[in-house]
């Protein structure tokens, strides 16, 4: 499975990848929120957005019918999106990596080998100041379009308050790369450090690099807990600055 590829080394653009469960929910509806923000933002050549899940169920797949759906009765296209499941290679060439709820933080954190890559982790929920110390945004796979439409609404307002952390800093940064304090500074809700891990859980291993993940028949994924209260404290450390990279070339979703 390819990484998250940059569009040149020393180009100073910042790299977010969002991630759920089986990348065909939650996740798409973030990167396309996200990437649109940065589009009518005119940052196309400064925040490169993509997204993966944790399962490998969905790898090469559409997006669910049901979130293609909620995006285009909000003015978004989600048909070109096709599922892929993260590698934990790819933390090298981001600077974010932004997950949908706590079992996606602790998968992704058990695959990190790095406490810069650990750094790089963020729930999503965790940037709305309006979410009420509510930092898993609900699985809707097992619910119907309603329920869609209502995950979709709260991505939406999450993504606009990372937006508005990062935009600021990455339209007016004189140094390519260096994050201004506009973006650095603490999100209103803060994310509570993770329970530690200390391999990725069996039936989701990272992907073997070696080789294409192989077609195999869909399960549905295991249910997650939504809504689950969090218990805030100080404050989130600031976000990852973005660093040059050499060897990497264009982004694609």
């Amino acid at each position: 499975m390819p990484s998250p590829t940059r569009p040149s080394p020393n180009d100073g653009v910042f790299r977010v990848s969002m991630v759920c469960t089986g990348n065909i929910c939650r996740s798409p509806m973030a990167e396309v929120v996200l990437r649109d923000l940065v589009r009518r933002g005119g940052l196309d050549d400064r925040i490169a957005v993509t997204s993966a899940g944790t399962g490998d169920w969905h790898v090469g797949e559409k997006a669910d019918p049901r979130t293609i759906e909620a995006l285009h009765k909000r003015g978004y296209d989600g048909q070109s999106h096709r599922a892929r499941q993260f590698d934990p290679s790819w933390f090298d060439d981001l600077d974010l990596v932004v997950v949908l709820d706590r079992s996606h933080e602790r998968v992704v954190r058990a695959w990190a080998q790095t406490d810069a890559d650990r750094s790089k982790i963020r729930l999503l929920a965790s940037f709305d100041p309006d979410a009420g110390g509510v930092l898993d945004v609900p699985d809707p796979y097992y619910a119907d379009s309603a329920m869609f439409d209502e995950v979709l609404g709260s991505i939406e307002r999450s993504c606009r308050a990372l937006y508005a952390q990062l935009e600021p800093a990455l339209r007016h940064n004189e140094a390519p790369g260096i994050l201004q304090p506009q973006a650095t500074e603490a999100v209103a809700v803060a994310v509570a450090p993770a329970p530690a891990v200390t391999a990725a859980p069996a039936a989701i291993s990272p992907p073997a690099p070696a080789s294409a993940p192989a077609a195999a028949s869909t399960p549905a994924p295991a249910a997650h807990p939504s809504h689950l209260a969090q218990t805030p404290q100080s404050s989130q450390p600031p976000l990852p600055t973005p660093t040059a990279r050499p060897g990497e070339t264009s982004l694609g979703a």
